[in-house]
């Protein structure tokens, strides 16, 4: 799918349906582009979003919630969003992942 394909910068979310269980197939689908900037899991399983963003080729990947980050936190993409961390304090090629950021709501 095209839109999933390209980095899109607007209010666009693709929601892609997958086989119960088939974790690996979704990141593998989710990788299959040449950028990187930001991606989003949502679950009811924490131990599932923590694996899957482990996985994810994006600078920054959002759990339950999604572009809630603080201003001050470095930032940057993977593959051809960017070059290296915007407010980063070290050399990019020492960063090998930013931060999880996770959303817990009480229901």
């Amino acid at each position: 799918m095209y839109i999933a394909q390209e980095e899109s910068f607007g209010p666009v979310m693709v929601i892609s349906k997958f086989k119960n269980g088939d974790v690996d197939g979704v990141l593998q689908r989710a990788n299959a582009t040449e950028y990187g900037l930001a991606s989003g899991v949502f679950t009811k399983d924490i131990s599932k979003a923590l694996y899957i963003s482990e996985k994810l080729e994006a600078g920054t990947v959002f759990i339950n919630t999604y572009n809630k980050t603080d201003v001050a936190a470095p930032f940057g993409g993977f593959k051809l969003s960017g070059f290296g961390k915007d407010l980063g304090k070290l050399s990019p090629s020492l960063i090998s992942c930013l931060s999880v950021l996770i959303n817990e709501r009480s229901t």
